[in-house]
């Protein structure tokens, strides 16, 4: 819009000028310094037989000389032709005005809402009533009027006008700048969002990549905090054995119990059956949640954890899970005695190698199923019940070289499961496999 300032200043920077001189013009004809138009001149030459305009007529008034020459001038009569005339002129000159002040409201009205085409149709708008009122200025200095006297109150009121008008023109300059400088702001504005808006698009891309790199991070976690938990449970099973052993427990009816009618392949897979009881006490009606795990896995020995937070979701899971997994005639005949059940229902925990290794398993069970959650909150645990077929897509043999058999037969064995030692995962598209032991199948 830098045109239209151009061109605004142009015709209003004289219209003052312009009103002076149209005022000096018709008072100088009103008393007949310049001479009449081209037919005047003709009377002046075509009268030389003897007959002049004195001679007829006789209400004309006494000649005067001029630079050597009559001159005779007319009485002045104001005819309503040219009052009329006179009339027009202003009436256009008003009207021009009316019309810039009619497009400048145009120019305003097509920034709210902001709608380029009509700021520049609005805007070749402003420039053509610009060039009117340029127009017509010229005319008005050109144009010769007719002989007419203008009153004094008259002319000041046409004064008062056009200084109105000027300062109109002059206001309307001013909120064109205005408008110009807004348009600006808004312009740098607008390209300030679009730099941000890119800068956002790259953090959410890059944002994007992190969360697919995180998941793969936590699913090679999850898979060695399983590791840990099933080592962790079998290395708490050893314990119990050994102490059922000193109490002159009788392990093969003590297995028989926990799993009836399993056929051992060797008889010292009977140790799966024990951690098969260890594995179900520590998952058992356990719902997964998302908690946070960071302030357990801060301390190398959890027991630090336990008597630092007494009262956390950690202490609670360990002093319910020794209830539940240690029974009392268990831990009478181990210790002869019930002091380390009493201390843990009191709220504390001991630093006794059994419950040391306890808290270690717990430690991980419990780290496991915090992680899970935190890959997918919708993760489930599931089981595999006795005498199922095997199956390599959901389940892991504990035995070895039954292992090695259905790798041999590219997953179609004759296996099927006599109990479940560790239950899996399912945590989004991928399975934590239940680890099952196997019998073949007749």
């Amino acid at each position: 819009m830098e045109h239209v300032t151009n061109k605004l200043s142009k015709p209003s920077s004289n219209i003052s000028e312009m009103v002076s001189k149209f005022a000096k013009v018709c008072k100088m004809r009103s008393i007949g310094v310049f001479s009449n138009d081209h037919q005047y001149q003709h009377n002046l030459t075509g009268n030389n037989d003897g007959s002049s305009m004195g001679e007829d007529s006789s209400d004309a008034t006494e000649e005067t000389e001029y630079d050597g020459e009559k001159i005779h001038p007319q009485p002045v009569v104001v005819t309503s032709k040219s009052n009329m005339c006179g009339d027009k002129d202003v009436l256009e000159l008003f009207d021009t005005v009316s019309a810039l002040k009619l497009a400048y409201v145009q120019l305003q009205e097509a920034h709210i809402p902001y709608d380029p085409d009509k700021i520049v149709a609005a805007d070749e708008l402003v420039v053509a009533r610009l060039e009117a009122l340029c127009k017509f200025k010229k005319a008005f200095k050109g144009k010769q009027f007719s002989k007419t006297k203008l009153d004094s109150s008259r002319f000041d009121c046409l004064r008062s006008e056009i200084d109105v008008i000027e300062k109109l023109v002059e206001k309307l300059k001013t909120q064109n700048g205005d408008k110009d400088a807004e348009i600006g702001r808004l312009r740098q504005e607008l390209q300030d969002l679009d730099l941000g808006n890119a800068l956002l698009v790259e953090k959410i891309r890059e944002k994007s990549l992190e969360r697919k790199n995180v998941r793969v991070l936590n699913i090679a976690m999850f898979e060695d905090t399983f590791k840990r938990a099933s080592k962790s449970i079998h290395e708490f099973a050893r314990p119990i054995i050994s102490l059922m052993q000193a109490s002159g427990w009788d392990l093969s009816l003590a297995a028989n119990s926990i799993e009836n009618g399993v056929v051992y392949a060797k008889r010292s897979d009977k140790k799966y059956a024990f951690e098969a009881y260890i594995a179900r006490r520590m998952f058992h009606e356990m719902s997964l949640k998302y908690y946070n795990v960071d302030d357990v896995m801060r301390f190398d020995d959890p027991i630090d954890s336990l008597i630092e937070n007494p009262n956390s979701e950690f202490a609670n899971f360990c002093r319910k899970k020794y209830m539940f997994v240690v029974h009392p005639m268990m831990e009478m005949s181990f210790f002869r005695n019930l002091d380390q059940r009493m201390f843990v229902l009191s709220g504390k925990h001991p630093r006794t190698p059994f419950y040391q290794i306890f808290v270690r398993m717990a430690k991980w069970v419990w780290i496991l199923q915090g992680i899970a959650t935190s890959i997918d909150p919708n993760a489930q645990i599931f089981s595999v019940k006795r005498g199922s077929k095997f199956s390599d897509v959901y389940m892991e043999s504990v035995q070895e070289n039954k292992e090695a058999a259905v790798a041999s037969d590219g997953g179609q064995s004759n296996f099927k499961v006599e109990f479940m030692v560790m239950p899996g995962f399912r945590i989004g598209g991928t399975l934590g496999k239940s680890r099952v032991y196997l019998s073949e199948m007749k």
